[in-house]
């Protein structure tokens, strides 16, 4: 059954009051538009009974059209909305509204709902996020098939002047679909960035017979070196007897292991230095001007 919504006025109709709309029976999706729930809804669903009162060009956008396409990123409290520019632009207290001059390639109709497509929405939030998480952003939409190299070049192409385009063309040759998660891709930012070599993501490990025994998040071949983000999953008891095993396969294959945690996402210098330290003592040596 569908949750009933109602805006201000359709509630006063409905001989509703300001103290029922307050109760536990209804859910404020924004200012002025309540819905009447028998179940809980989660994010997807409340923005889906919020598109009902929505413009018919209005498309969810930046933060929110990234939380909707499965980039590791919270969806913002107040909903983003792009709409056609009008001489008025309407603002509504519990929306964050933007004014786009959007082409139908700009928008992709998402189990259901209107969302800015994966290009324009990279485009949209390199223009509030720092580099690294970025990065994280459009690895995650190139893993989810919102994005590609071709659709993200077009974009990019006929977005002169437009706020944070510059950071968008310098982070969008650092995208890779193999990363695996957030910190993957932020770890590879810093490494890229830095003066070492390129690290290569989800590195395969193989026995003397050639067959791939386990991958590294990201390593050097060259130099048998990996690095490992250590996320809270690590922490369960069956997941670390296979991290275990998975470690002792490499070391007996000849590979140095760096493990980071969340922690080390904070110091960036520390992810350089250590990788920086562990290449030289496998053999690199920086070039020299």
């Amino acid at each position: 059954m569908t949750p009933q919504l109602f805006t201000t006025a359709t509630a006063r109709s409905a001989g509703l009051s300001r103290s029922v709309l307050r109760g536990p029976s209804f859910v404020r999706l924004a200012h002025g538009v309540v819905v009447r729930l028998e179940d809980a809804i989660d994010e997807r669903a409340r923005l889906g009974l919020l598109a009902t009162v929505l413009p018919a060009d209005a498309a969810f956008s930046h933060q929110t059209a990234a939380a909707l396409l499965g980039a590791p990123t919270p969806a913002p409290p107040r909903p983003h909305v792009a709409l056609t520019p009008r001489r008025v632009l309407p603002q509504h207290a519990g929306l964050v509204v933007h004014g786009r001059h959007l082409e139908a390639e700009d928008v992709v109709v998402d189990r259901g709902l209107r969302v800015t497509s994966g290009a324009q929405t990279f485009l949209d939030v390199s223009a509030v996020l720092p580099p690294q998480e970025l990065v994280a952003v459009g690895d995650a939409l190139l893993r989810a098939g919102h994005l590609d190299e071709e659709r993200l070049e077009a974009r990019l192409r006929r977005a002169d002047r437009v706020r944070g385009v510059v950071r968008a063309r310098a982070c969008a040759p650092l995208l890779s679909p193999l990363a695996q998660s957030r910190p993957e891709s932020v770890m590879r930012y810093w490494l890229v960035v830095s003066d070492l070599p390129d690290p290569e993501p989800q590195v395969p490990v193989t026995d003397r017979r050639g067959r791939e025994v386990a991958h590294g998040d990201l390593g050097y071949r060259e130099w048998k070196l990996l690095l490992e983000y250590e996320g809270r999953q690590h922490a369960d008891p069956e997941q670390f007897a296979r991290d275990v095993d998975r470690y002792s396969l490499m070391a007996a294959d000849g590979w140095l292991v760096l493990r980071f945690a969340r922690t080390h996402l904070l110091r960036p210098h520390v992810v350089v230095d250590r990788t920086r330290r562990a290449l030289l003592s496998r053999g690199w040596r920086p070039q020299q001007c």
